[in-house]
């Protein structure tokens, strides 16, 4: 019996909530593809049991805490994890390595058959949230 899968459309986006459309995005995957990114999926809530996630820009999963922490993009190749403030983040384990000449984002790159430093990615997912929050305090006391 052949599994058939629906595309996620932009009328779908508005109907359901975002969590159900990245269990969609999983499935529709149906390939390693999907399997990193639930499996990124589950590091990023271990890292922080409160993120929210949201679906935006047509369709890209992001995982928010006092401001965007990262997005997870699939293409052909790779699952790429985009960390909107990641040019401020220490990487003692080096896991960034694409969009590094930028003045604010990085990102982790995964290819087929690349495992991933649990341990390192989740302190970074830690180290992104500490950085929002500390961003939110920073602009609660600046005067109006």
């Amino acid at each position: 019996m052949m599994k058939t899968t629906k595309k996620i459309s932009a009328k779908d986006a508005n109907a359901a909530p975002p969590s159900k459309m990245i269990d969609g995005r999983i499935r529709e995957l149906g390939d390693w593809r999907g399997e990193m990114l639930g499996r990124i999926r589950g590091l990023i809530r271990e890292a922080d049991p409160d993120v929210v996630e949201e679906w935006k820009w047509r369709g890209v999963p992001v995982w928010e805490h006092d401001g965007i922490i990262c997005t997870g993009e699939t293409y052909k190749a790779v699952v790429k994890m985009t960390f909107a403030k990641g040019a401020a983040l220490e990487d003692p384990a080096g896991l960034f390595n694409a969009s590094l000449d930028g003045n604010l984002r990085r990102a982790i790159d995964i290819r087929e058959g690349e495992t991933i430093n649990e341990k390192a990615l989740k302190a970074l997912i830690r180290a992104a949230v500490e950085l929002n929050r500390s961003k939110k305090k920073t602009a609660k006391k600046r005067p109006a």
